[in-house]
C-alpha cells in the first residue's frame, strides 16, 4: 500500500521532519526540495528512501543541523565550498544563481564543495543546471563501500557521475549512475524485501562473490564491468575527493554510523553550449531521435511526476519524525 503526496504536500513533509531532527530552516527547505525532486524523477532510493538517513545522521551528529558553509572563489570562473559538516543541497543552493552566471559569462564555471554529508541524488544538480541552459557534470565521493580487482578492502566510494544536457522541446538528458555494479541503497533494498543480489553485484566480509544482500552489506560492492569500472571510480575520486578537498574514500567516516561528518566531496562543472553551438539543444534532440530509432535506450528523458507515492511505512516513520 502506497501514499499519495502532491509536491508541495511531500516538500512540507520532509521539511518538517528535517527541522524536528535539527536541521535550520533555510536547510531543510533545500534538503526537501532535493529529496522530493529525486522521487518526481523516478529515483525514490535517493529521495524519500534516503532521507531516513540524513534524519538519523543529524540525531546521532554525523550532520551539523546549523552549519554555515564557507564560500570562496578562488578564480573568476571557480566557486569553493566547505560544507563544515552540513549538507551538500545548502552550499550548492547559496551558489546555483552565481554559478550559472559565471558559466553564460565565460563559457565554463566550476563548483567544487568539500565537508559535507551524501550528496543524496547526483542528478539534481546537473538537472537544475540543465533548466538554465547549461550543459553540466558532476561527480561526488564518500565512504569507501566499493573495492576492485586486486584490492584487499573496499577503497572507493560507489563515485557516481552525473551528466546533463538541454534538448529542444522536451526534457533534457540526463545520465546518473555509479561506478558500482549498484547504488548501496539497493542493498538494503534487497535485503528488507529478503531477495538474492544479482550475481557480480558484491562480495562478502572475506572477498567472496555473493548474492546475499546481508552478507554484501558486510562485504563491499564491485565496480561496474573490472577495471573499466574502477578506472571511472578513481577518475571520479580525483574529480570529487581529490579536487574539491575532500576526505578520501578510505578516510572518509561512515555515512551510517559514528557522529563524524564523512566529509564528501562534490564537483559540478557548468557549461554554456550556446557560446559555442547556438543551435546545440535542436541538434541534440535530432540525434537522439535518431539514436532512439536504431534501438538506443536514451536515459533520464522523463519530465517530473506531478505526485509521488510513498509506502504507507515510510510515509508514516518520516510523519512520526516531524511531529512536533
Amino acid at each position: 500500500m502506497t501514499r499519495r503526496l502532491s509536491l508541495e504536500e511531500a516538500t512540507d513533509l520532509a521539511a518538517r521532519a528535517a527541522r524536528a531532527a535539527g536541521l535550520s530552516d533555510e536547510a531543510a527547505r533545500s534538503l526537501a526540495r532535493a529529496t522530493v525532486s529525486a522521487d518526481a524523477h523516478g529515483k525514490s532510493s535517493t529521495g524519500f528512501g534516503h532521507l531516513p538517513d540524513y534524519l538519523a545522521a543529524l540525531r546521532e551528529g554525523r550532520i551539523d543541523g546549523d552549519a554555515e558553509p564557507l564560500i570562496t572563489s578562488p578564480a573568476p570562473a571557480a566557486i569553493h565550498c566547505d560544507a563544515r559538516g552540513g549538507i551538500a543541497q545548502l552550499g550548492f543552493d547559496r551558489v546555483f544563481d552565481d554559478l550559472r552566471r559565471r558559466a553564460a559569462t565565460f563559457g565554463i564555471a566550476l563548483f567544487a564543495q568539500k565537508g559535507s554529508y551524501t550528496t543524496g541524488e547526483l542528478g539534481y544538480y546537473p538537472r537544475r543546471l540543465v533548466e538554465a541552459g547549461l550543459l553540466a557534470f558532476a561527480a561526488t565521493s564518500g565512504p569507501a563501500l566499493m573495492t576492485v580487482a586486486g584490492a584487499r578492502r573496499p577503497v572507493y566510494c560507489t563515485n557516481p557521475f552525473a551528466f546533463a544536457a538541454p534538448v529542444a522541446d522536451g526534457p533534457p538528458l540526463l545520465i546518473d549512475q555509479a561506478s558500482s555494479a549498484t547504488a548501496y541503497v539497493d542493498l538494503r533494498r534487497y535485503a528488507d524485501r529478503g531477495e538474492a543480489l544479482p550475481p557480480g553485484w558484491a562480495v562478502d566480509a572475506d572477498g567472496r562473490p555473493t548474492t546475499d544482500p546481508n552478507a554484501a552489506l558486510r562485504g563491499a560492492l564491485l565496480a561496474f564491468g573490472g577495471a573499466r569500472g574502477a578506472n571511472i571510480a578513481l577518475m571520479v575520486e580525483v574529480m570529487a575527493a581529490g579536487l574539491a578537498g575532500a576526505n578520501w574514500a578510505l578516510d572518509a567516516p561512515s555515512f551510517t554510523s559514528g557522529d563524524r561528518s564523512p566529509g564528501a566531496g562534490l564537483t559540478v562543472v557548468a557549461i554554456a553550449p550556446a557560446l559555442l553551438a547556438p543551435d546545440f539543444p535542436s541538434r541534440l534532440k535530432l540525434e537522439l531521435d535518431r539514436l532512439a530509432r536504431c534501438g538506443v535506450h536514451i536515459p533520464g528523458r522523463r519530465a517530473a511526476a506531478a505526485t509521488i507515492e510513498l509506502p504507507n511505512e515510510l510515509a508514516a516513520e518520516i510523519e512520526r519524525a516531524a511531529a512536533p
